[in-house]
């Protein structure tokens, strides 16, 4: 799937695609999908969590861009199956995490169906977006938090299992503070939704560069998608800076590799769960 994806992307040829979002002067346009039977299942959750996730995800591009939500297109398929009270408690959650964010929801559209799915644009704002390029051999990469609870609490869900709902795979947890207080110290990065694995690689893609790994990460961390902790890079000579920020909002930060002149990548699988089953 991952390589279809980017095939029907690469068909596209305006200067803005590649990032998390579209930088259009001080704006940022970013946009995506959360469908049922591809992205969550709905017995694994409730309406206020799928709401709540499907929200997250989106509002996520933006703080990995260093940018301000603003507002909110929402486009929803309805299951028949839903009640009106569903519907508005749908409606509440959406709008609940939209505001814990800054973000307002100023319209979308609906639609019946048989599944539920969301596809969601925010516009955001930013004075210094931070993007996919820029790396320079030397440089290293790092990400935030810990990898591999969304993977492992996938595989619980998908042998019949439950799960908290504090897991990240339920609720992810975004990096905001960190992302905009570090900026000025790193030079490129995205949050990590497909898998370290793969979104190291759309990062060395963009730059034309390969790496050396300073530490081994085992595929249930580095295949684990849907994290949404960040990647980063950056000089290192502003490492102790970094650190020194992360430890602040008593962040984890893990330096994993260094950027080099070479092709070498990760193995990289799409972590859709139908793809599992």
């Amino acid at each position: 799937m991952g390589d279809l994806e980017s095939h029907f992307i690469s068909q596209f040829e305006s200067q803005f695609i590649g990032d998390d979002g579209a930088v259009v002067g001080d704006f940022i346009y970013s946009s995506d999908a959360f469908c049922e039977d591809t992205h969550f299942k709905r017995e694994w959750m409730s309406i206020e969590q799928i709401a709540q996730k499907a929200m997250i995800v989106n509002i996520s591009d933006a703080i990995a861009m260093n940018a301000k939500p603003l507002y909110a297109l929402v486009n929803v398929m309805i299951p028949k199956d839903l009640t009106p009270k569903d519907t508005q408690r749908l409606a509440q959650a959406l709008q609940n995490c939209a505001k814990e964010y800054g973000c307002e929801i100023i319209g979308g559209d609906t639609v019946g169906g048989d599944k539920l799915h969301f596809g969601i644009t925010i516009v955001s704002k930013s004075t210094n977006p931070l993007t996919r390029g820029g790396l320079k051999e030397g440089d290293l990469l790092a990400y935030t938090g810990t990898l591999g609870e969304s993977l492992r609490d996938l595989n619980i869900l998908l042998a019949g299992g439950n799960v908290s709902s504090n897991s990240k795979f339920i609720k992810p947890l975004l990096r905001a503070e960190f992302v905009y207080e570090v900026r000025e110290y790193i030079k490129a990065g995205m949050d990590i939704s497909d898998g370290l694995y793969c979104d190291t690689n759309k990062i060395l893609d963009y730059n034309h560069l390969g790496f050396e790994e300073i530490i081994n990460i085992p595929p249930d961390m580095g295949e684990s998608g849907e994290e949404y902790e960040m990647l980063i890079s950056f000089d290192p000579q502003n490492k102790n800076r970094i650190l020194d920020i992360a430890n602040k909002f008593k962040l984890p930060l893990t330096i994993f590799a260094k950027v080099s002149k070479n092709s070498h990548r990760y193995p990289c699988k799409s972590h859709h769960f139908e793809d599992k089953i």
